[in-house]
């Protein structure tokens, strides 16, 4: 399991005004823009979006819950899907404009793919997605 989150320095006070369906468009996005080589090595997992973190982690952008790429053995045929969970409030939390958001979403969409790969949040950080 693996998280996407960024500091409460600079959150915004004044809440972005996005539907559901606005959100969801710009996490359809976020994926277009994954290589197509990268998306094809994608296997077995669903993406959601929900409006709100985890009530223990209420700052939480995204989570991977699964079987990263680099863990699977010959025991993994079967398993359910993998999960990465993009949430919406928070992120608009710690936006201050729509180009923000766009921002926001596209790295979260990336930082949760690269768990699905078997990078860290150690690499992550080196590779600028913090």
């Amino acid at each position: 399991m693996s998280l996407a989150r960024l500091p409460r320095l600079g959150q915004n006070h004044a809440v972005i005004s996005m539907t559901p369906a606005q959100f969801e468009e710009l996490v359809a996005h976020a994926l277009e823009r994954v290589p197509v080589e990268l998306a094809r090595l994608v296997d077995n997992v669903v993406f959601v979006i929900e409006a709100d973190a985890p009530a223990d982690d209420p700052d939480l952008l995204g989570l991977y819950e699964g079987i990263a790429l680099t863990e699977r053995d010959s025991r993994y045929a079967g398993a359910l899907p993998d999960r990465i969970s993009i949430f919406r409030n928070p992120i608009l939390r710690i936006c201050e404009t729509f180009e923000d958001v766009v921002d926001e979403v596209i790295i979260t969409v990336v930082h949760e793919i690269a768990h699905h790969f078997g990078i860290d949040d150690d690499r992550l950080h080196e590779l600028g997605y913090d």
